[in-house]
């Protein structure tokens, strides 16, 4: 086991190359990781990584023994994927990333219902509104809101999620209801933006009578962190294109109102990103069923109650 915790290090710091880095996803010390490669060396009697005080690059016996380590852990989690399955027992550890929002409203509050149901299996939950990488973060799901770039892995679809625009009654006192989109595009009114390092221009599709029309917006303030947005929004800063779940409870109470209800959002789509190995694993295929049941029965129950 040792020897293999050895190559799972290695890994990760190939793959993030960073030892720290590698360490704090690991959840280990940075000295620890450092150990763990450095016996591997021993082991195989060559150089993995050059080293220096500000950088580390893999050698060419680095870069020729990730591929093969690669297909040894991999191999090791199929056969321990297979053991499950005839045990009917799935166990260990799912690393999983969501965005702020989703995770936090629909997805952390189910994860001790399926721990109790399944308490072989640890759940290490990422949230961010920013794009993970998928495999090289070394995450087994990635729940996400959209599109995905990466056409290479596989989607289970959850829902089409309904949006709106939004803004506190404050703000539309100020600054005025907007009667169309085209009032957004000339920069009459402050939109809220979601933006984090290498988005795209930032655009937002409403659907108008005349099919769906992709308004460019700015304004004074950006932020990666959608709660961010939603509180600026409460606080009177500006129109803000929100998953209705998301500001149900604020619209409820009239902190929150609709913006520009003749040309709404179109829904985005709610879903989850996994590589075509990691369905082979039974603990994912379990996570996954129970967290699509429990997300479409609370939207569900949202949208009754709304």
């Amino acid at each position: 086991m040792a020897y293999l915790e050895n190559i799972r290090t290695f890994l990760r710091v190939y793959e993030l190359g960073n030892m720290s880095a590698a360490a704090r996803d690991l959840r280990i010390s940075s000295a620890v990781a450092s150990s763990r490669v450095s016996q591997l060396e021993e082991h195989l009697n060559v150089r993995l990584f050059q080293r220096t005080t500000r950088a580390l690059s893999p050698t060419e016996h680095g870069n020729l023994f990730y591929r093969g380590a690669t297909k040894i852990i991999e191999a090791v989690e199929e056969a321990e994927a297979e053991i499950s399955n005839v045990t009917r027992s799935p166990r260990g550890t799912l690393f999983v990333a969501a965005p702020i929002g989703m995770g936090q409203r629909l997805i952390a509050p189910a994860i001790p219902k399926f721990k109790e149901a399944n308490p072989l299996i640890d759940i290490r939950l990422r949230l961010s509104d920013r794009k993970v990488d998928l495999t090289g973060e070394g995450l087994d799901a990635a729940f996400f809101l959209g599109l995905p770039e990466d056409s290479n892995l596989k989607i289970r679809k959850i829902a089409d999620c309904d949006r709106l625009l939004c803004a506190s009654p404050e703000y539309l006192a100020r600054k005025g209801n907007p009667k169309t989109s085209d009032e957004l595009a000339a920069g009459r009114h402050d939109c809220l933006n979601m933006r984090y390092p290498g988005a795209p221009e930032f655009q937002w599709p409403l659907q108008t009578e005349n099919g769906v029309k992709r308004v460019a917006v700015s304004g004074p303030f950006e932020s990666d962190h959608g709660d961010v947005l939603t509180g600026w929004a409460l606080e009177g800063h500006g129109i803000v294109l929100k998953p209705t779940f998301e500001v149900a409870d604020y619209l409820a109470s009239g902190k929150l109102v609709p913006v520009l209800e003749n040309e709404p959002p179109i829904p985005v789509q709610m879903a989850c990103l996994y590589t075509h190995r990691r369905r082979q694993d039974p603990k994912v295929r379990l996570f996954l069923d129970f967290m699509v049941a429990h997300i479409q029965k609370s939207l569900a129950e949202l949208a009754n109650a709304h």
